[in-house]
């Protein structure tokens, strides 16, 4: 029986520690804004004003928490000792990198946080969760843990929703989790296509894989992802992203496709064999026709399409078509701008473009669809999972008042090492998980 279902998003909080210290090889706005001085309460309000506006459009709206930064485990792992105080001293004296990768607020691009298979997809009907390894990153690989937490106090009941550890945090497992994951589907409580995108088969040295940027997802996690969620061969496709794209600077798929509903919205350099993706997911597609909506390069080049994270935006019902959520910069790239109008114009699935200012995350190389983690959820799943996370007038209110509460309007790298900012993200943190009611997540709460 096809039950109503909702895809609710759950866009990440960004953290006290934002900063631009350039960790992601690959990521051309990562590395171009390295040592920039950040505004890490002006991130988060932006963050959360775009959570809002969705919110009050009748989406469903969740929060993930940011993570404890800098990690002081992590610094006691590669040897760092002393009082707290003492350690970041010492890690940034010996090392200003590791302490910049332990200090990162990246954990605010939610759409690396998991993989989630709807009920409708999988053999036992729960809500499947893996927490992504993203293994390719240091400061990134020391999420899973935290994020593996928040998602079980969140979807606390195994009636409903099934958890899985993280993959082996090993290259030939490199997993980034929904960034290279997409579901296509009839209706949201029907069993849909969920599209897996990896970089290389690390298991074949002879397959095509790129040659400047490395690969960060590959066939093998995706593979062990659909084993694990228990799903069946009519409800998935492994497709290759292009080599060519990632060493342009698409380092994940969600920066050059995004889909929803029956709907894939793409670059002509997305995939490796084009034509074969999109077959496979309309002989697996049932309740409704594939919609592709193509862009050429000839309309949008790859690097404007990378410039402006065109693909990085959130697609969502409306109803009278598609909203597409694109960042400010698609309006500020002509060829990107000039497209969207065109795209209007044609009276295809995508009806409406709205433009959200994520400038903050954008200068780290993290658009509108990097911010949020999309869970399908029937109403029974609704229900049955934590509501305090789920963004209400009253909660937007408290959790603006928070920011300017606890988060400082400048962040410079040198800023890392200092203890009363470790002091000051821990105050935080432990005040947050009060007012979302999530319990103990965090290292030091243990």
């Amino acid at each position: 029986m096809v039950k109503h279902a909702v895809e609710a998003n759950f866009d990440g909080l960004v953290g006290p520690t934002h900063n631009y210290a350039g960790l992601s090889w690959g990521n051309v706005a990562s590395k171009s804004n390295v040592n920039a001085v950040s505004n890490p309460r002006k991130a988060a309000l932006q963050g959360l004003a775009k959570m809002k506006r969705l919110a009050d459009r009748g989406y469903v709206q969740g929060i993930l928490p940011p993570h404890e930064r800098p990690h002081i485990p992590s610094l006691r792992a590669l040897g760092f000792s002393g009082t707290d105080a003492q350690i970041l001293e010492r890690a940034a004296k010996s090392s200003s990198s590791i302490l910049a990768a332990v200090s990162s607020a990246s954990s605010m691009w939610t759409a690396n946080a998991a993989t989630v298979s709807p009920s409708a997809d999988t053999t036992d009907h729960r809500v499947h969760f893996t927490p992504a390894n993203l293994s390719a990153k240091f400061h990134r690989s020391i999420e899973h843990a935290v994020t593996g937490r928040t998602l079980k106090s969140i979807f606390a009941d195994d009636g409903y929703f099934a958890h899985h550890p993280a993959l082996p945090s090993v290259g030939h497992f490199g997993d980034e989790g929904a960034a290279n994951h997409t579901r296509l589907c009839g209706r949201y409580g029907e069993p849909g296509v969920e599209l897996f995108v990896y970089g290389q088969a690390a298991f074949n040295e002879q397959a095509p894989a790129p040659q400047k940027y490395p690969a960060r997802q590959t066939l093998e996690a995706s593979q062990a992802i659909v084993r694990l969620h228990g799903l069946k061969d009519g409800n998935r496709v492994f497709a290759q992203q292009n080599p060519a794209a990632i060493d342009a600077g698409v380092f994940h798929n969600d920066v050059i496709a995004v889909g929803n509903g029956n709907t894939l919205f793409y670059h002509d350099m997305a995939f490796l064999n084009e034509e074969q993706v999109l077959s496979d997911i309309r002989a697996r597609l049932t309740g409704a026709e594939l919609e592709a909506v193509r862009v050429s390069s000839a309309e949008v080049p790859l690097e404007d399409a990378v410039a402006s994270y065109l693909f990085n935006s959130q697609l969502l019902n409306t109803p009278d078509g598609m909203l597409l959520a694109v960042p400010g910069e698609c309006r500020e790239v002509a060829s990107v701008s000039k497209y969207l109008d065109k795209l209007l114009a044609a009276g295809g699935p995508i009806t409406a473009v709205e433009v959200f200012d994520v400038k903050q995350s954008m200068r780290n190389g993290g658009g509108p669809a990097c911010l949020r983690l999309r869970v399908v959820l029937n109403d029974d799943e609704l229900q049955a999972m934590h509501r305090g996370v789920i963004l209400t007038d009253k909660l937007y209110e408290r959790l603006t008042s928070w920011v300017a509460a606890h988060y400082r309007d400048q962040l410079a790298r040198e800023d890392l090492a200092d203890p009363m900012l470790l002091d000051e993200v821990r105050k935080a943190l432990d005040e947050l998980t009060g007012i979302l009611g999530l319990g103990s997540i965090y290292d030091f709460q243990i």
